[in-house]
Formats: C-alpha cells, sequence, structure tokens
C-alpha cells in the first residue's frame, strides 16, 4: 500500500528571498536551488539537500503538492524530481491529475460551495468597502474561489483583521494572513477534501503532511502525521494536534527538515 505525502508549499517547502531566514553567517549559509522563476526573476527557493532528499522521495512515496496557488502560479514552480502526478491547487478548488484539472471535482466543488457559504461576489464587496487604500496595494480573485489582499503589513490594523474574520465565519468563510497576503476563503474549500480524493484512488494507507498556515490546519487534521515549521500562523498561535510535530526550525532550513522527516517516516516498517 503506498504512503501519500501531501505538503503544503510556500513557507512550507519552498521560500521566497524574504522568508529563507538564513540567520547564520554567510559562510555557513546551505547551498540553494531555485525552483520558481517570475517574470524572468528568481523567486522561490529550496536548499539542495532539500531538493534531493525530494527527488528520493518520489521513489518511496506519491507526492502532493497541496497549494492554495493558483494553476498558473503552481504551474511555474520546477520541483525537483518528477512531476507528480496529483496536486491540489486554489487551496483544494481544483485536482490536477497530470497537470489538468479534474473536471468532476471541480463541479462537486462548486456545488458544495453554492451550498454551505456566502457568495464570493459578497466578500468581494465587503473587502472593497472596508478594506482601506492607505494599506491595501492590490485585490486579488483566484480562480473565482475566493479573495486575497496585497497589503503593506506594517499599516495593517490587528482590529481590521479580527473584524473581518468575526464578519466572515458568520458565512461560512475563513481569514488566514500569510505574509503581506491576507485571505478570504470559504470554509468548505480545503486541502484536505481533495487530499482524501488523492489516498482514496490510489489506495493510501498512511498520509504524511505539513504546511505553516490556518489553511493547513484542516490538512493537517486530516492526516496520520504531520509536522509544522517554528515560523508561520500555526506557530505564531501554539497550533497543535494529535500526530503533529512542531519543529523548531524557522525558514529555508525548516523546509529541509520536513522533507527529512516525510522520508523518514515513508521508509519506516509498518
Amino acid at each position: 500500500m503506498p504512503v501519500l505525502v501531501a505538503s503544503d508549499l510556500d513557507r512550507t517547502l519552498i521560500y521566497s528571498s524574504a522568508a529563507l531566514a538564513l540567520t547564520m553567517p554567510d559562510a555557513r549559509a546551505p547551498r540553494l536551488l531555485c525552483v520558481e522563476v517570475h517574470e524572468s526573476r528568481p523567486l522561490s527557493y529550496l536548499t539542495e539537500t532539500a531538493a534531493q532528499l525530494l527527488t528520493d522521495l518520489a521513489d518511496t512515496a506519491v507526492f502532493v503538492p497541496a497549494t492554495t496557488r493558483t494553476r498558473k502560479q503552481y504551474l511555474r514552480i520546477n520541483l525537483p524530481g518528477p512531476a507528480p502526478t496529483y496536486a491540489v491547487c486554489a487551496n483544494g478548488g481544483h485536482l490536477l491529475v497530470d497537470g489538468v484539472s479534474d473536471g468532476d471535482w471541480h463541479r462537486r466543488v462548486l456545488a458544495r460551495l453554492a451550498d454551505e457559504c456566502a457568495s464570493l461576489a459578497e466578500v468581494q464587496e465587503h473587502l472593497l468597502r472596508t478594506a482601506d487604500p492607505a494599506w491595501v496595494r492590490k485585490h486579488r480573485v483566484a480562480e473565482d474561489l475566493f479573495a486575497y489582499l496585497v497589503v503593506e503589513r506594517e499599516l495593517l490594523p490587528e482590529e481590521w483583521v479580527k473584524e473581518l474574520a468575526a464578519w466572515a465565519a458568520g458565512r461560512g468563510w475563513a481569514v488566514s494572513l500569510q505574509g503581506r497576503k491576507l485571505y478570504a476563503v470559504p470554509k468548505p474549500l480545503t486541502k484536505s477534501a481533495a487530499v482524501r480524493e488523492v489516498a482514496r484512488r490510489t489506495g493510501a494507507d498512511l498520509v504524511l503532511g505539513a504546511g505553516d498556515s490556518l489553511l493547513d490546519a484542516d490538512l493537517l487534521h486530516a492526516v496520520d502525521r504531520g509536522w509544522r515549521p517554528g515560523h508561520g500562523e500555526l506557530a505564531d498561535t501554539g497550533w497543535t494536534a494529535p500526530g503533529i510535530a512542531a519543529l523548531p526550525e524557522r525558514g529555508v532550513l525548516a523546509g529541509e527538515r520536513i522533507v527529512r522527516e516525510f522520508l523518514r517516516a515513508a521508509r519506516a516498517p509498518r
């Protein structure tokens, strides 16, 4: 029976320059591999050691990237090793099979959203009306499924975020602040549902996972064993759950540790 490894990407496995957290002396910094280029500029990295471990993992388990990124944003990432057969994009809104969205899965997601939460249009209108242009840089909609703002983090009022979260919760939506992006996502739109579908299709009897943000909490609740890095929303709030290890590492070295833990657990006798 195969092992399935479902992992968030940004600030879990791959890191922007701003998120690397290279606090060691320069001469001791790890060698990095660029895995994403956007508009002709390098954007995301992992360590070369993590790259080799991820390649080894592909020989041992079914590796499933599980990201809030849109399909277009995900497909510009060039991870080491063979291309994953399955990938979860748009926080579970799209299940990619060999790079192509599974139409049946997407229709099921849309039906559930229509039944269980307020519309995207209502949330968009609220964000446009209440968010102050003084600290909002961009309003964005992802895959016609959820919305996010690009903000000036140091100017963003904490009280406004709390009020937005309370307003959204009453309408079946969740709010997550990750770096300079503030997400509003329907609660029924989950990575865990898509990962469970992949586990069903592959017959996996052990599911491992990792993530750093509140949008990953449902995924971590659904796995048999999981890890979270020492940074991010989950670490900042002290979030824990049975079977989830809180790692001390922060930044790109946390990503390396997570892949090492994946490989160790996937290879362990069962």
